[in-house]
C-alpha cells in the first residue's frame, strides 16, 4: 500500500547522474510533496574536469575528485529539493571503475567489479529503510553503455522488485524524437558542438511507456546542473537553459519531458506519472 506521502528512489551511479537523467522527475516529485531519496553508487572520481583551475582535483593528480563531487551532489540536491541521500555502502564504499578496460577497472574498490550480491543486499537495505513505492535506475546498457551504470542496473534490478514496498520499478532513457527535436533547435545557436542525429544514445519512442512534463522544473534542474561544475557547462542566464555540455563540449538538449521504460510493476495509470493509478 502506498503511504500518504508518495515516496520515490532513485539510484544513480556518479553525481551528476541524477540531474542530467532526472534531475526534472526529481524537483516534480519534490514540489508535490513526495519523498524523495537519491542513492548515489561511488564518488565519481574517474571524471573528467572541465575548469582548468580544478584540475589539480583529478585521478591523475591528487586523487581529491571524488570529495569534490561529493560537494557538488549536496548542492544539487539541495536545488532538486531532494529530502533524503545515501551513498550505497556508505560514502567512498564503490570507486568510479572509469570506462571499461581502462586501469580504473581493476581497482579493489571499483563499482562494476564488486560483489554484486553484496551490493544488492546494500541496496535492499535502504529499500526497507527508506520503504519507496517507486524506484528508478538505468535500462539494461546503462544509458550509454558505462559499466558504472551497467552494474547500478544489475544492483537496482536484483533488489527493487523483492522489496516489499516497491510496486514499480522504471528505468530512464532518452526519447529518440525529444533528442532530434531538442539538436535541431539548438543548430546554429549553441556555442557547443551539436551532434548528428544517431550520435547520442537514445530510445525509440514506441518502447517508451512513460512520459513526465517536467517543464515547470528546468530552472531547478538548470541551477542542479550548474552545481555539477567539474562536469558540467550550461549556458549561463540570461540564454535559455534549454541544453548543456559534458567536457566534451557536445551539446545535449534539456528536454520538457523527462522519459522511461517501465520495468516492473502495473502499467495502469503510469503513462503520464510515476505514481498514476497505484493505491493510496
Amino acid at each position: 500500500m502506498i503511504s500518504d506521502r508518495p515516496k520515490l528512489l532513485l539510484v544513480h551511479a556518479h553525481p551528476d547522474d541524477e540531474s542530467i537523467t532526472t534531475g526534472g522527475t526529481i524537483a516534480r516529485y519534490a514540489a508535490e510533496g513526495a519523498e524523495v531519496t537519491v542513492v548515489t553508487c561511488t564518488l565519481g572520481e574517474e571524471g573528467e574536469i572541465i575548469p582548468p583551475s580544478l584540475d589539480g582535483l583529478g585521478s591523475w593528480a591528487s586523487d581529491q575528485l571524488g570529495g569534490y563531487r561529493a560537494g557538488e551532489l549536496a548542492s544539487a540536491c539541495a536545488a532538486l529539493g531532494v529530502t533524503r541521500h545515501r551513498y550505497l555502502g556508505g560514502i567512498g564504499r564503490w570507486r568510479d571503475s572509469g570506462m571499461a578496460g581502462t586501469p580504473s577497472a581493476a581497482h579493489p574498490r571499483a563499482f562494476s567489479g564488486g560483489d554484486l550480491d553484496e551490493q544488492a543486499a546494500q541496496l535492499a537495505e535502504i529499500l526497507d529503510e527508506v520503504r519507496p513505492q517507486v524506484v528508478v535506475t538505468y535500462d539494461a546498457f546503462g544509458g550509454y553503455g558505462h559499466p558504472d551504470h551497467i552494474r547500478a542496473h544489475e544492483v537496482t534490478m536484483a533488489a527493487a522488485p523483492k522489496a516489499a514496498s516497491v510496486e514499480r520499478v522504471f528505468h530512464t532513457v532518452s526519447s529518440r524524437d525529444a533528442v532530434t527535436a531538442g539538436l535541431a533547435a539548438l543548430r546554429g545557436r549553441s556555442s557547443f558542438r551539436v551532434p548528428e542525429d544517431g550520435e547520442l544514445p537514445v530510445t525509440p519512442d514506441e518502447t517508451i511507456t512513460t512520459v513526465l512534463d517536467v517543464a515547470a522544473h528546468i530552472p531547478a534542474k538548470a541551477a542542479a546542473l550548474r552545481a555539477h561544475e567539474t562536469q558540467v557547462s550550461v549556458p549561463a542566464p540570461p540564454h535559455l537553459a534549454d541544453h548543456f555540455a559534458l567536457s566534451n563540449d557536445v551539446a545535449q538538449p534539456i528536454t520538457p519531458d523527462e522519459y522511461f521504460v517501465l520495468a516492473h510493476g502495473p502499467a495502469e495509470g503510469a503513462a503520464a506519472d510515476l505514481f498514476g493509478g497505484l493505491a493510496k
